[in-house]
């Protein structure tokens, strides 16, 4: 048995298990079930619970979706766990940012931990850009672009939280904060 997302999706890895069904419940070879449910990038967790005498059932957790990208002029949707899920298996149009750039897994999952952790408004991202420097460039959806350094993340989060919130500052287009000790602030 197949829970968590679904119906279909729960039905088609059901379908993908069948091999498990001659084995013995207690000879179940797990690292071929973890191979095969590792095959499903929106996948992010599952439990598998042996019920005695001859049933299996494994809850899935969806991965949160993220972003999205193109690579090799394919789109993808980027999950919270950093892999890349073919838009096949997204059942309705999501409005999410967008990434461009040759990033990293671990540094956009790592950039995510951070703004997540900082508070600062994840639903006004319209765009995120990597560049080779292995530095983010975050524009919101008021047009507002924010240079961020390739260190100390966090930090520099902080600070354009309470900039953005500030109603001083709401005219400002360019927000740069990749000179350490200083924040510029463009107004064209």
């Amino acid at each position: 048995e197949v829970l968590g997302l679904d119906k279909d999706l729960n039905e088609k890895i059901r379908n993908k298990m069948e091999f498990l069904t001659d084995d013995n419940i207690f000879n179940i070879n797990k690292n071929k079930m973890i191979n095969s449910l590792n095959n499903y990038p929106f996948i992010d967790k599952y439990k598998v619970t042996k019920i005695y005498p001859s049933k299996l059932t494994i809850h899935l957790t969806e991965t949160d979706y993220l972003a999205k990208t193109m690579v090799n002029n394919i789109k993808y949707i980027v999950g919270s766990n950093g892999r890349l899920i073919d838009n096949k298996f997204v059942k309705e149009e999501i409005e999410l940012p967008n990434i461009f750039g040759n990033y990293s897994e671990k540094s956009f999952v790592n950039l995510i931990k951070k703004i997540n952790y900082t508070k600062f408004n994840y639903n006004e991202i319209k765009n995120f850009y990597f560049f080779p420097s292995e530095r983010w460039d975050i524009e919101l959806k008021n047009n507002l672009v924010i240079k961020l350094p390739k260190d100390n993340l966090e930090s520099s989060l902080k600070k354009i939280n309470k900039l953005v919130k500030n109603k001083k500052f709401k005219n400002i287009k360019i927000i740069d904060l990749r000179i350490p000790g200083q924040i510029i602030i463009l107004n064209e």
